[in-house]
């Protein structure tokens, strides 16, 4: 039930057909020069497709011929000024008239039932009736009628669907009801109450109507928001870049004139504009959008670096290698919108139920309708009418229309209580047949956050020394490492000095004084610079790296004083959670940025299935792809821009709440807590879920299949039993009941 102008992610709670589970050949591409490809040779501007039939091409929106589900701008924009969405507009209006019309229409017509027949007899049957009338019209015929239309298209291309039915259904009960109020005398005796009147249905085609537009509006809401996925991933990127000049000047130009071979000076605090090369400066540079990892990357001249990624404290000057389009970013967009619209529909039950029933139901009403005018009392005609009509209303899709949606409503409403913030409709129904998880470590199955996990001193020092030593060299660093010295230091109630003459040792540590003392803090690189040796010290560090934690030496006076530890902790609930979700039926990958050796020294302590070492954005989609083609349904939960893409790839992304914005818009689950055992709860609740809107389905069928034979008088030969229309509204209208009582038990379900 979603939308974007590149999506290919649709469904439908209300009433769109779309038959099948069908993978299209093209994976979501335009297929050009068919049938209904109506776009002339030449043409320049937007071209509109329908996401579920990529042979639907349009020179503008519309609806889809074969489903009438609407079109969609067939290429990502990064246009933000982009119009408002115009259906959305549209049937928002048409929802609010509906409302506004239904309601007293509604009292009017259950007064009596409720026990106020006080209402009705105010006004007078007659009165009453031509009220209901002018209140009815407008909502059937103006608020109805794109549903009419997509109808009318269904019936012309023979691709029959919800909108068969709704307007059918509609149709029939409306157009009965205008003959009963305006020609009575046509009607038997047996369908008139004490005072000749006849039965009217504008009720039911009027609640049919609003209820299909509050399904729509849903619909269109969910499918524009994803469309904020591409546009957040766009408004990453630098808006300006600021080029130097032959001369020597610097000049702020917009990003798109940026030319490959430019030199461009990003200043500290600055997005890195395009991706290039560094040619002078040093600096740190937050890659996290890209790489996932918390710890900024120290640059020098030679290195690379990314577009969108946000410079540290130093200056760099670069020179730009990839522009446009195809900058890493442009990329993540093109990739995150081509996962989206290659994304095939889950099997509506409903639509394919409705692809078989109205067929069936238009039969049997003109078979009725044909038996009763040949063989039936007089007056035949009469008879004959009301029972096609009869089977017409009963056969109406409102329960059908309702049963996804409102346990989808309720499900939502119990997930959003347990902080599993659900999508739409095709994330519940997918996430119900997958078997394969893929997480992130970083803030997924670890905090995110780097923390001092120890220290361990050398003889002749002390833990706390060895800790005041590394604190007061790093307490100027902004390092995440340093920060997590620091914070260590500051939680234990270490008193930090200052540090004089700091210097830092790129991709080694750093040295000062402190206290008149000379101290350097860093790796096995920096000792071995420095000439020491530290003998049995490395086994140890060698074994706190197999743990996942990484090892810094701390020197003093050209001698070894000891290692402090740092690790992003696992989260506490992760194991527990692990454990769960193995129960629940899932294999479990972890694909990370980390190296090998830290990634399987994580994944044994957690009894993690398989390890994906090393990866970058595009490996994890693509790791996704090589095991959606082995077979398998993959859920992906991860919280960085750089997991976007691989979100969008998965049959279900899941985002924990801590993350990007763009990982929560490319995902079908949102985790508030950003906890693995939120996927554990996600899965209960889908799987509550998907069983209550099967037994929805088998309560909005059972009256309805069972009613249309009575409705076209298969009895009355036998027991004189024939049913009329306002019996056949109330069958209707208790499937409904049956259907929402029953949602609403998914509110207690314990997850």
């Amino acid at each position: 039930m979603e939308h974007n102008h590149d999506t290919a992610k649709s469904k439908d709670h209300s009433g769109c057909s779309h038959h099948g589970d069908h993978k299209h050949k093209s994976s979501g591409e335009p297929v050009k020069g068919g049938k209904y490809d109506k776009v002339p040779e030449g043409f320049t501007g937007m071209v509109y497709i329908c996401p579920m039939h990529p042979e639907v091409r349009n020179p503008g929106p519309g609806s889809c011929p074969i489903c009438g589900m609407g079109l969609e701008a067939e290429t990502a924009t990064a246009d933000s000024d982009e119009g408002p969405n115009l259906e959305l507009i549209d049937f928002t209006r048409r929802f609010w008239v509906g409302a506004v019309l239904t309601i007293p229409l509604l009292i009017l017509t259950m007064a009596p039932y409720v026990g106020f027949p006080g209402v009705r007899e105010f006004f007078g049957e007659r009165t009453t009736l031509w009220i209901e009338l002018f209140l009815g019209t407008p909502v059937i015929l103006w608020s109805g009628w794109p549903f009419f239309e997509r109808g009318y298209h269904s019936f012309r291309t023979m691709n029959l669907n919800m909108f068969s039915l709704i307007g059918m259904g509609t149709g029939a009960a409306y157009i009965f009801s205008v003959v009963a109020v305006l020609m009575p005398d046509i009607f038997p005796d047996g369908f008139r109450d004490d005072e000749g009147h006849v039965g009217v249905y504008f009720e039911a085609a009027a609640v049919i109507v609003t209820l299909v537009l509050l399904g729509q509006i849903m619909e269109l809401r969910a499918r524009e928001r994803t469309g904020s996925a591409i546009k957040a991933l766009l408004d990453m990127a630098a808006k300006t870049a600021r080029v130097i000049r032959e001369d020597g000047s610097e000049e702020e130009i917009p990003l798109e004139d940026v030319q490959v071979g430019d030199k461009l000076r990003v200043r500290p605090g600055d997005k890195v504009p395009v991706d290039g090369k560094v040619i002078d400066g040093r600096s740190s540079v937050d890659e996290s959008m890209i790489s996932g990892e918390p710890m900024p990357v120290e640059k020098v001249a030679g290195d690379a670096v990314t577009g969108a990624t946000i410079n540290g404290t130093g200056s760099l000057i670069i020179e730009a290698t990839r522009v446009g389009s195809d900058t890493m970013l442009s990329q993540i967009v093109e990739m995150v919108a081509n996962a989206q619209r290659s994304r095939a529909p889950i099997q509506k039950y409903a639509d394919m139920v409705a692809g078989y029933f109205v067929p069936v139901v238009i039969l049997v009403a003109i078979v009725s309708f044909v038996s009763w005018a040949i063989w039936g009392p007089s007056p035949a005609l009469a008879y004959g009418l009301v029972s096609a009509v009869a089977v017409l209303i009963i056969a109406c899709p409102c329960a059908l229309g309702l049963a996804t949606p409102m346990s989808i409503m309720t499900a939502t409403g119990r997930g959003a209580q347990a902080g599993v913030l659900i999508k739409n409709a095709e994330a519940l129904e997918r996430f119900e047949k997958v078997d394969t998880l893929i997480v992130d470590k970083t803030g997924t199955l670890t905090e995110g956050k780097p923390k001092l996990v120890a220290v361990l001193p050398e003889d002749g020092h002390d833990e706390v020394e060895v800790l005041r030593l590394a604190a007061s060299l790093e307490r100027g660093s902004e390092h995440p490492l340093a920060e997590a010295i620091v914070s260590g230091a500051e939680e234990r109630g270490v008193e930090m000095a200052n540090a004089t003459d700091f210097e830092a040792v790129t991709g080694k540590g750093v040295k000062g004084v402190v206290d008149g003392r000379a101290v350097a803090l860093g790796n096995a690189k920096l000792i071995s610079d420095m000439g020491l040796d530290s003998g049995k010290l490395v086994e140890t560090a060698n074994v706190r790296r197999d743990e996942g934690e990484t090892v810094m030496f701390v020197v003093l006076d050209n001698s070894i004083a000891g290692l402090v530890s740092v690790a992003d902790p696992v989260k506490e609930t992760t194991p527990a959670a692990l454990k769960e979700l193995h129960r629940l039926g899932f294999r479990i990958i972890m694909a990370t940025g980390d190296n090998e050796r830290t990634a399987k020294a994580v994944a044994a302590k957690l009894g993690i299935d398989e390890i994906r070492a090393d990866v970058l954005p595009d490996d994890k989609a693509r790791i996704i792809k090589e095991i959606q083609d082995q077979g398998s349904k993959v859920a992906m939960a991860g919280d960085g821009v750089n997991d976007a893409p691989a979100l969008a790839q998965a049959d279900v992304g899941i985002a924990m709440g801590t993350g990007a914005d763009v990982a929560i818009e490319s995902a079908g689950f949102t985790l508030v807590k950003g906890n693995l055992d939120g996927i554990v709860r996600a899965r209960r609740l889908v799987r509550a879920t998907m069983r209550n809107i099967r037994q929805n389905l088998f309560f909005a069928l059972i009256y309805n299949a069972s009613g249309v034979p009575v409705a076209a008088g298969l009895l009355f030969p036998f027991f004189g039993i024939l049913i009329s229309p306002m019996f056949a509204a109330f069958a209707m209208s208790a499937s409904s009941f049956s259907v929402v009582l029953n949602a609403l038990r998914l509110r207690r379900t314990k997850i």
